[in-house]
């Protein structure tokens, strides 16, 4: 069980997918587990079904945009529980399709859950950490933090802070205690490709054209506690993602080409010019 077992940890967007799958894996793990989503039916389901599993886990109902809630969820699990051990700060939301479709509400609803959600998650457990001198924050981004994903330009934009606040904020944190990852998955199988707003696109063509072949989220939470435990500053998840990643730091201009051509299959989905 190592580096989890009896953690008090905290996991925003709990409820389904990546969320979901480390909560599952911590308890197994005996780490008691907070889990906090905005979707309190399947917030329910997922601590039940982990508690069937002999786990350790409590349901929160949480607005990550709410920075008082946040700040509230972790001062009262430090007062309960003594400390704070893990902070996921994992919820996120994105909308699918291109600039010249988006509303100013589908920039700020994406970048006030992604980026300053994880802000207001950030906020409130890095300063509890130092004071107690140890704990680790880990950050979902996405691989869309790493380079650059055009057809969901908020999320995007979203994920590109949060990987530029954790790297920052990991070297800050290293001399008080506290470790800092940014998770950067691939294409995972989620319930966000369902129900991602589509703007101005055909959700289910756009869909059909993406591989069909995803990698679980259980599996996704298992390299992500891998990465964890040895502390890594970036994890990556799916090989596909590093060869990119890789490939966008030796030469963006072939990055800017291979999405070229993924954006000429997002515009075969478009709705109306």
């Amino acid at each position: 069980m190592g580096a989890f077992k009896e953690k008090i940890i905290i996991i925003t967007g709990g409820a389904s997918g990546i969320g979901k799958a480390l909560g599952q894996r911590l308890s197994d793990k005996g780490a008691h587990v907070i889990l906090a989503d905005v979707n309190t039916k399947m917030l329910e389901d997922t601590v039940n079904s982990i508690s069937k599993e002999g786990g350790l886990s409590e349901a929160v109902t949480l607005d990550v945009t709410d920075r008082i809630k946040v700040k509230q969820l972790v001062d009262d699990t430090v007062a309960k529980r003594g400390r704070l051990d893990y902070m996921f700060n994992n919820a996120g939301i994105g909308v699918a399709g291109e600039a010249r479709d988006f509303s100013y509400e589908d920039w700020q609803k994406v970048i006030d859950t992604n980026l300053y959600g994880t802000v207001n998650g950030v906020f409130a457990a890095y300063h509890v950490m130092v004071k107690q001198g140890f704990g680790h924050i880990i950050n979902t981004a996405s691989l869309a933090g790493l380079i650059p994903v055009p057809g969901e330009i908020s999320y995007t934009a979203s994920k590109y802070g949060i990987v530029g606040l954790s790297n920052a904020l990991r070297i800050e944190g290293t001399k008080l205690g506290v470790r800092v990852s940014v998770v950067c998955p691939g294409l995972i199988d989620t319930p966000i490709y369902h129900t991602v707003k589509a703007a101005n696109v055909d959700r289910e063509k756009f869909l059909s054209e993406l591989p069909k072949k995803m990698t679980s989220a259980d599996s996704c939470a298992r390299i992500v506690l891998k990465g964890v435990e040895r502390n890594k500053a970036i994890i990556i998840v799916t090989p596909l993602a590093r060869i990119m990643w890789i490939t966008q730091r030796v030469s963006p201009g072939l990055i800017r080409i291979i999405w070229a051509l993924f954006l000429k299959i997002l515009r075969k989905a478009r709705i109306s010019d």
